[in-house]
């Protein structure tokens, strides 16, 4: 084997210790980036726009993989854990589904009733009442015969908010033509059933019904002819 010959032969030895030491390199890489990404898992993502306090469905949110090692540990990968849940704030397209971005829907208590009457978004704490809130109902009556006076009263105190719908534009009655269109929101309450009757009764003959929205842990407690008001009150301390 002449010099030509030799250096020919090294020079493809050096060649494919070449190529294999590349070949490993780029194994080498695969294998790092395997090990910082790791296996993929399912997430959901929201599609659109969600408001808070609503009752949420699988079609509202997309399925996307991602890998597991970038997945915080209180991301949803099972659309069963939005049974019986509610957003607890807007959800905004894109957004990663969190457990934490979800609250159990209220639920009824033995010897409850759901019962949902409309109240009027300008007197009614509009934009303020959630799921879950404890409020008060206030009435207030005309007075039955000329002599008797209005009266404001307390239908139902600490009345537990389960759903608030959406607003809705109402027809005016026709004792209230030319006042024009007014809008209420539907709230569902879970109340027991003298309580919902009262509810009822409130909606059907008091000239208005009133919600008044109290703090969280701390309901009312009424005295002794604390329930009912009227103007004379005032007039007599």
């Amino acid at each position: 084997m002449n010099s030509r010959q030799r250096r020919g032969v090294i020079l493809l030895v050096l060649s494919v210790l070449c190529a294999l030491a590349a070949f490993a390199g780029v194994l080498w890489v695969i294998g790092d980036v395997n090990s910082k990404v790791g296996p993929e898992v399912t997430a959901y993502r929201v599609k659109s726009t969600i408001a808070p306090y609503k009752p949420l469905e699988a079609d509202q949110f997309e399925k996307i993989s991602m890998p597991e090692r970038w997945l915080s540990k209180s991301a949803v990968t099972d659309l069963s854990a939005l049974r019986g849940k509610i957003a607890v704030t807007e959800l905004h397209p894109g957004s990663l589904l969190q457990e934490d971005m979800l609250v159990d829907r209220p639920k009824l208590k033995s010897g409850q009733q759901e019962i949902a009457i409309m109240i009027d978004a300008a007197t009614g704490v509009a934009g303020k009442i959630r799921p879950g809130n404890l409020v008060n109902i206030y009435a207030t009556f005309a007075g039955r015969t000329d002599k008797e006076k209005p009266t404001s009263r307390v239908i139902v105190a600490n009345a537990r908010v389960i759903d608030v719908g959406r607003l809705t534009s109402l027809e005016p009655k026709p004792e209230d033509r030319g006042a024009g269109t007014t809008e209420a929101v539907p709230i569902t309450f879970a109340l027991d059933t003298d309580d919902a009757q009262r509810v009822a009764y409130a909606e059907s003959f008091a000239e208005h019904v009133r919600l008044a929205l109290l703090p969280a842990g701390s309901p009312t407690t009424l005295g002794p002819g604390e329930g009912s008001y009227d103007l004379d009150e005032d007039k007599n301390k």
